[in-house]
C-alpha cells in the first residue's frame, strides 16, 4: 500500500503532534511516521476535505502549495532545533543547517520564506530563541548565563541585547515578573 505524506502548518509541538495523530486514527488513516509539520500515512487520500475540515478545527492547516510547505518545513526544523537543545551543538551557520536539511540554496529559501511570511528567517529564528529564553526564565531553575550557552549565544549579553530588542526588557526584569507574557510557537 502506498504511504502519502501530508504537510501540515502549525503541527509545532508535541501536543499539536498527539493530536493530528489522533485526527487522522480516527478518520481511518494508519499512521506510518509523523513529526512537527509532517506526517506520513498509509493508503490513498480519499476524503482531503473531510481531512482539511478536522485539522482546521483542531486549529491546523493541510498544506498543498509547494512553498508554503517549505516555509512549513523551515519553522519546524528551527522550532525542533531550539526545543531539542541542540543549538549549542550545531558546528555550522543556521543557513547551512537548512539548506543541508532541506536540500535546497539557502537563497532560494529565504526569499520563499521572506516572501510568505513577511519576514525574515533569521528574525523568525530570534523570536523563537527569545521565546524558549522566556520559557526557561519561566522555570527559574537555569541561570540566565546557562540559558544563554544551551540557546546558541556565543555570550550573556549577546542574549540579552536580543533579548530587550524583542521584549524591551532584559533577561533578568523578565524573570523577576510573576506573570510572564509568553506567546504560543505558532502565533510566532
Amino acid at each position: 500500500m502506498a504511504i502519502q505524506e501530508l504537510h501540515i502548518k502549525n503541527m509545532v509541538c508535541d501536543r499539536c503532534v498527539r493530536a493530528v495523530r489522533q485526527e487522522l486514527e480516527q478518520q481511518g488513516y494508519v499512521v506510518r511516521h509523523i513529526e512537527l509539520g509532517r506526517a506520513a500515512v498509509e493508503g490513498t487520500l480519499i476524503e482531503l476535505a473531510v481531512l482539511e475540515e478536522g485539522l482546521a478545527a483542531l486549529g491546523f492547516e493541510l498544506l498543498t502549495d509547494r512553498n508554503a510547505r517549505t516555509v512549513n518545513q523551515i519553522k519546524s526544523l528551527i522550532i525542533d532545533l531550539i526545543q531539542s537543545g541542540q543549538i549549542a551543538k550545531l558546528n555550522i551557520t543556521l543557513s547551512d543547517y537548512l539548506s543541508q536539511q532541506l536540500g535546497k540554496d539557502y537563497a532560494h529559501l529565504s526569499h520563499i520564506f521572506s516572501t510568505t511570511e513577511h519576514i525574515t528567517i533569521e528574525r523568525f529564528w530570534i523570536m523563537q530563541r527569545v521565546e524558549r529564553a522566556k520559557e526557561l526564565l519561566s522555570y527559574r531553575e537555569l541561570s540566565i548565563s546557562e540559558i544563554a550557552t544551551q540557546l546558541g549565544y556565543s555570550s550573556l549579553s549577546y542574549l540579552s541585547n536580543q533579548f530587550k530588542q524583542v521584549t524591551g526588557m532584559t533577561p533578568a526584569t523578565y524573570r523577576d515578573l510573576n506573570a510572564p507574557d509568553r506567546n504560543p510557537l505558532d502565533w510566532i
